[in-house]
């Protein structure tokens, strides 16, 4: 993986040489950085990364501005376009940007919102009660990063516009014309000199704004891609109701959707409002998402916690009162089978956590839980046959957790460094340290011992693993742990399991998934990714799980060897051996001369068909080389998208599945039958 800050760090430190030598800390060492400099200078701090994630958040934040609009109570419709030259513009019909001069900086309003960092109406809450964005850095951020952007402005009567480079004005905010509507129009290309990619993808957009449209149903959002002439619209008319009916489309369900709402100040000036849609289904994993202020707060926090409690206290006693239940019922025991999506929106949040994405704010727990209490009491007295499939369900989850327990001791360790514990067939490195550890979890004993013996043994380690695992999606818990592999996987880990799982125990600061690149290859991922992402996805949310990328093709000229990691890469290797060839033979040659599948000139190319066929010098060389190596991170950017679609591949009902697949099959570019 390339090291961003890393490049960003060795950025700044040229720029600081240049004013003083590289030992002396003197008052010219003192550097302050103008406008929106210090975005440029470390975009990774305010965006994430400069991949494309970084590149998409740029549109995020846009598109957020508007989304606080419509929170507001001024904005219905929401246009975004990805345009032929690269660029996006965002649209939407809420007030427009105030463009009057500025009290305080003397320049027009509209300038100071677009290039200066933390400008804005949101800290003002006589402007906005309630806004989204995390950093509030917003659009300003946007502008620094963007090799070009203009700002159309219609208010009052009259067309206002502003043009930048970079995150400076490059004219006068002026009037261009008169209109009837209000709203802003911000068109904006990203710096090719900052990004790795520039080319926006119409899926990921699309995505978020989804997932917005679920969470605010008053507003329609419009998604037009000029350079493919797709268009998609997003408007959900049951708001949360819809979310979950289409998070849990793959399942069987037990109950109808149960809708909560509410609001209460819990001794703050401002009220906080709450949004919560609950179902049950008949598998046998909790699935809650939760936003506060259209945030996806994946780490949780005290608006979950609240619910949690609320939601346990309620169902005991009402199972109580109707006699359902012979044991006490956990948490855990109402948690089984729950598609959950809880939306508060809160006027002053503080979070905290790992990525910033949880909530802190200690009054929300108790506003949420009275909040539940009351109205989920009120759901089950008057739906006496859901309610009564609900404690059935909790009632069969509590026998499976008490044999589930047994279970559980059989893979917990001692300790995390207790090394005697460990699985026989695991290959462990000979650091301690879990920061400086990896462990490769490798598909097939094969491919397992090339890898032990092409490994660094003092990081490295390697499990291996027989065959393909256990579906978690469609398992309890006691099934999933009488699965030898899984068993393998957790005590290998030694950070537990589930709701004990604990990132900070792992002896391992990177797990890394490698399989062959064929079709078993990518079914055993899945199930190993569903795993992670039901059971222990805190190694996901701190970023420690990834996936190894072997070659695809081997191309040999003489006793050279090239390994391309696709087509295109095999493609470009063997046009530059044969343009090698043709100039020392005084000859030139054309790319559209090329044929598809070269194997004139003496060059072989030889394709893996598993990770097996690959020797220990040659699977380090290719996939183990922290130095040569490519890595993928797996990340949630987006929890719901990742539920739903493993509900679809892995849950009950084929019908979703069979669905997913013909959709998704003009993208498949590589498949082994």
């Amino acid at each position: 993986m390339i090291d961003i800050d890393d490049n960003n760090n060795i950025e700044l430190q040229d720029s600081v040489q240049n004013i003083a030598e590289p030992d002396e800390y003197s008052e010219e060492s003192i550097r302050v950085l103008e406008g929106l400099e210090a975005v440029r200078m470390r975009p990774a701090m305010y965006i994430g990364d400069v991949g494309e994630r970084g590149l998409h958040h740029l549109v995020h934040e846009v598109v957020d501005n508007s989304i606080d609009e419509a929170l507001a109570g001024y904005c219905k419709n929401i246009r975004i376009t990805l345009q032929n030259d690269g660029s996006c513009t965002v649209e939407d019909d809420g007030r427009g940007i105030p463009t009057g001069i500025h009290p305080i900086k003397q320049i027009s309003t509209l300038e100071v919102v677009m290039c200066t960092l933390h400008a804005g109406g949101k800290f003002d809450k006589s402007s906005y009660k309630v806004s989204g964005g995390l950093h509030g850095v917003g659009v300003s951020c946007v502008n620094a990063l963007s090799s070009e952007m203009t700002a159309t402005i219609h208010r009052d009567g009259i067309i206002y516009q502003q043009s930048y480079a970079f995150g400076k004005p490059v004219t006068e905010v002026r009037e261009i014309g008169k209109t009837k509507k209000t709203g802003a129009i911000i068109k904006f290309k990203p710096d090719d000199k900052i990004f790795k990619t520039v080319t926006f993808r119409f899926g990921k957009v699309a995505e978020r704004l989804k997932e917005l449209a679920f969470l605010n149903p008053d507003v329609t959002i419009f998604l037009k891609d000029e350079r493919e002439g797709k268009e998609e619209n997003f408007h959900y008319k049951g708001g949360l109701i819809d979310f979950v009916k289409y998070i849990d489309n793959g399942a069987t369900h037990l109950s109808k959707p149960i809708y909560i709402s509410g609001s209460d100040n819990g001794g703050m000036e401002a009220a906080t409002q709450v949004e919560i849609c609950l179902q049950y289904n008949t598998g046998y994993n909790e699935n809650v998402l939760s936003y506060v202020n259209n945030i996806n707060t994946i780490e949780g926090g005290t608006h979950v916690t609240g619910f949690r409690a609320a939601l346990t206290r309620t169902l005991n006693v009402y199972a109580a009162s109707i006699n359902k239940s012979k044991i006490q019922l956990s948490g855990d025991d109402f948690r089984e089978g729950l598609t959950a999506v809880i939306s508060i929106k809160v006027p002053e949040p503080q979070f905290e956590g790992q990525t910033k994405t949880k909530l802190g704010n200690g009054e929300v727990e108790g506003i949420v839980r009275t909040i539940v209490n009351d109205k989920l009491s009120q759901f089950l007295d008057s739906n006496p046959s859901d309610a009564k499939k609900i404690i059935e369900k909790a009632a069969l989850a509590a026998e499976a957790r008490m044999a589930a327990r047994k279970s559980r001791e059989l893979v917990r360790r001692k300790s995390a460094l207790e090394s005697s514990t460990l699985p026989g067939k695991l290959a462990d490195c000979s650091l301690q340290t879990p920061e400086d550890c990896e462990l490769y979890i490798v598909e097939g004993d094969s491919a397992g011992g090339s890898a032990k013996q092409g490994r660094d043994r003092r990081f490295q380690a390697i499990l291996p693993l027989k065959g393909k695992i256990l579906n978690v999606q469609k398992a309890r818990e006691a099934k999933i742990l009488e699965n030898e592999e899984i068993r393998a996987i957790i005590t290998a880990l030694g950070a537990g399991f589930a709701m004990e799982f604990d990132v900070v125990k792992s002896r391992y600061g990177k797990i890394i998934l490698m399989a062959d690149a064929d079709i078993d290859g990518s079914h055993i991922r899945t199930l190993l990714l569903t795993l992670f992402f039901l059971y222990m996805r805190d190694l996901v949310v701190n970023g420690k799980l990834f996936i190894a990328q072997p070659p695809l093709y081997k191309i040999k000229k003489g006793k050279q060897e090239f390994y391309a990691y696709n087509e295109s890469d095999r493609e470009l290797i063997i046009q530059r051996i044969r343009k090698e060839i043709a100039a020392k033979k005084g000859e030139s040659i054309n790319d559209e001369e090329l044929p598809e599948n070269a194997t004139p000139d003496g060059i072989v190319i030889s394709r893996f068909k598993g990770l097996g066929e690959m020797n220990p010098e040659q699977l380090w060389d290719t996939t183990m080389n922290p130095d040569k190596r490519t890595l993928l991170q797996v990340t949630i950017e987006n929890a719901a998208e990742a539920a739903k679609v493993f509900e679809t591949l892995m849950g009950d009902r084929v019908e979703p599945r069979r669905e997913f697949i013909e959709q998704n099959a003009k993208y498949v570019r590589n498949l082994d039958v």
